[in-house]
């Protein structure tokens, strides 16, 4: 380490001011505090927080957190493919085929993201921040397996410039631009974010024709169309291929069809775990969003008009991205709300909004990713009400 400190010692009098290169110092200052923690301090003056945590860690903590979700999705690609293909496959043969195809999409977007983030940063003259390191992980994992790259590549510039820059870059969007590269995906290009084919179609058709890709949520809702119990029609859904193909415990696991990082609710919890271990994400956001959700499908469950209202409230903890929304968009520490008391309010309203899209809207049986965008326009809102009744209580018990 000691010859790459001194080779970046060197050329760094090209980057600084009077340098034939001083426009693109900020590259070189990002690739120098990615590769080592920088020399310079905090003023000495003012109060001062002495703790290990900061930018640079916060984010690869939640990187690492993704990683089981991301490991999981590889294998589980591999895994779906020679399921539809109706052939026999080692552990092994099923993670490298996943790798193959969900490695290029992480490129991909840590690319085209990275590219959008130096160009801002030499046109802006600021630092380049390390919050794409978790906007870079996130996108792959909220899309299926088959989204062409160049899709890839668009939605991440369009979150990453529209969600993002145009806010003023890290810590000033309003936005969880990983949420918004979905969004973008899903409103322009529906056919290859959804549909019964993008989830297992990965080579020729003609083996795949036979096998339906729908997913958990898609089943769920034909049942409440065609009157037939939820539950038992995702248990017995392809039995053929798989026995109790979207029964609760596949679903718990995540051997189903869907995005890459939302299948193993198990995966999900133990990246939560991480999270709430470490203090990076809010508990409190986690907890009422998962409660509201629960709590809204209890309800529906006793006002149920149709089979998908009447389904159990615990398969929706399970069932699509809700848990991976939660715990790794709706706790985005900058478009969530801020205040103690709003997280409550937040997390609580994003479970209850993502089971009434869900059971309600018959063109869109998902809920979470509308649910959070929603909120996080709302979060602000929310945090001034708490404010203001915080100012309005201490008011009242000032003394003269």
């Amino acid at each position: 380490m000691k010859f790459l400190r001194d080779l970046l010692d060197k050329q760094k009098p090209l980057f600084q001011k009077g340098g034939k290169l001083e426009n693109l110092y900020y590259l070189y200052e990002a690739g120098e505090t990615f590769l080592f923690s920088p020399k310079h301090t905090t003023a000495p003056r003012g109060a001062q927080v002495k703790d290990a945590i900061d930018l640079k860690r916060m984010m690869i903590t939640v990187v690492i957190a993704m990683i089981p979700c991301l490991l999981f999705g590889i294998y589980n690609t591999g895994h779906m493919h020679y399921l539809a293909v109706g052939e026999a496959a080692s552990f092994g043969d099923k993670f490298i085929l996943g790798l193959t195809l969900v490695l290029p999409i992480v490129i991909v977007a840590y690319a085209a993201g990275g590219l959008v983030e130096a160009v801002f940063a030499v046109v802006r003259k600021h630092p380049i921040n390390e919050g794409f390191l978790v906007t870079g992980m996130l996108i792959p994992l909220v899309v299926p397996a088959t989204t062409p790259l160049w899709q890839v590549a668009l939605a991440t510039i369009f979150a990453v410039v529209i969600a993002k820059e145009v806010f003023g870059g890290t810590g000033m969007n309003i936005l969880n631009v990983a949420m918004t590269a979905r969004a973008f995906l899903y409103f322009a290009y529906p056919a290859q974010i959804s549909g019964d084919q993008v989830w297992t179609y990965l080579g020729d058709k003609t083996p795949v024709d036979g096998f339906s890709g729908a997913t958990a949520l898609s089943v769920a809702y034909q049942s409440g169309q065609e009157g037939v119990d939820a539950a038992s029609n995702l248990a017995s859904h392809n039995s053929a291929i798989m026995d109790n193909m979207f029964g609760f415990a596949n679903m718990f696991f995540g051997f189903i069809p869907g995005s890459i990082g939302e299948t193993s609710t198990l995966m999900v919890l133990l990246g939560a775990a991480i999270l709430l271990f470490t203090g990076v994400a809010s508990w409190k956001i986690m907890l009422s969003a998962f409660g509201g959700a629960y709590i809204m499908a209890a309800i529906m469950q006793l006002l149920a008009v149709n089979e998908f209202m009447a389904m159990p409230a615990h398969y929706h903890l399970v069932m699509g991205g809700i848990a991976f929304g939660i715990v790794f968009m709706a706790t985005d520490p900058v478009s969530a709300a801020q205040t103690e008391s709003g997280k409550w309010v937040y997390g609580l309203l994003i479970g209850v909004l993502t089971i009434i899209i869900r059971v309600t809207n018959p063109a869109y049986p998902e809920g979470i990713m509308l649910a959070v965008l929603f909120m996080n326009v709302f979060a602000p809102l929310i945090d001034h009400y708490v404010v203001k009744a915080n100012k309005k209580r201490r008011l009242q018990r000032a003394t003269v």
